[in-house]
């Protein structure tokens, strides 16, 4: 287990690490361009200003970390959690998520436009201000998260899962729903349903 160790602007770009584990480490503006993870943990590191680029992650977690200002573009990661990690002002292009948890991860005024979020778990994420556009949150878990602002026109969240409050502060106009999901909206509105 590495602790508190120092890898600020570390070049460790296209390294292979498998079943490591970093607790309170600083990769500020390391080069991390495609790194592959299987099985690691990283609780509470700062990936500020690290660059992600094409690298990829898989059975890894990324638990209560920062990324701010992190090149995510065109990384991959399958059954990864990132349960309480914060994403301020990071780049998204090309980015895929398989069968990941994203419980708790604020992504608040992330630009998420036409990403596949499909079937992850986004219980209780921060999604304040958040552009959905075009999003593919098809069988997401978006139970407590919170959408106030959140742009999701055209959007598709057939058989998303969503709970009163986030049907009630979500502006789904333009968004594709499934007949289930269009029931509970109108039900969270106050209509009375026969």
């Amino acid at each position: 287990m590495e602790t508190a160790e120092d890898y600020r602007e570390a070049v460790l770009s296209q390294q292979w690490w498998e079943k490591r584990s970093f607790v309170g480490c600083d990769f500020t503006e390391a080069d991390l361009r495609g790194l592959r993870t299987q099985g690691c943990t990283f609780d509470q590191c700062d990936f500020t200003k690290t660059d992600f680029e094409g690298s990829r992650h898989e059975a890894s977690a990324f638990r209560s970390c920062t990324f701010d200002r992190s090149v995510l573009a065109g990384t991959r990661w399958s059954s990864c959690s990132m349960l309480g990690s914060s994403f301020v002002d990071c780049r998204f292009q090309k980015i895929a998520f398989t069968e990941c948890d994203l419980s708790l991860v604020s992504l608040s005024k992330a630009r998420l436009s036409k990403v596949d979020l499909g079937g992850l778990r986004l219980r209780e994420a921060n999604l304040l201000d958040a552009d959905l556009t075009g999003a593919d949150l098809r069988g997401a878990d978006l139970t407590g998260a919170r959408l106030a602002g959140a742009k999701l026109e055209g959007a598709d969240l057939r058989g998303a899962r969503l709970d009163a409050n986030g049907l009630v502060q979500a502006n789904l106009s333009g968004v594709h729903v499934d007949t289930e999901t269009a029931i509970a909206y109108a039900a969270a509105h106050g209509l009375v349903i026969h």
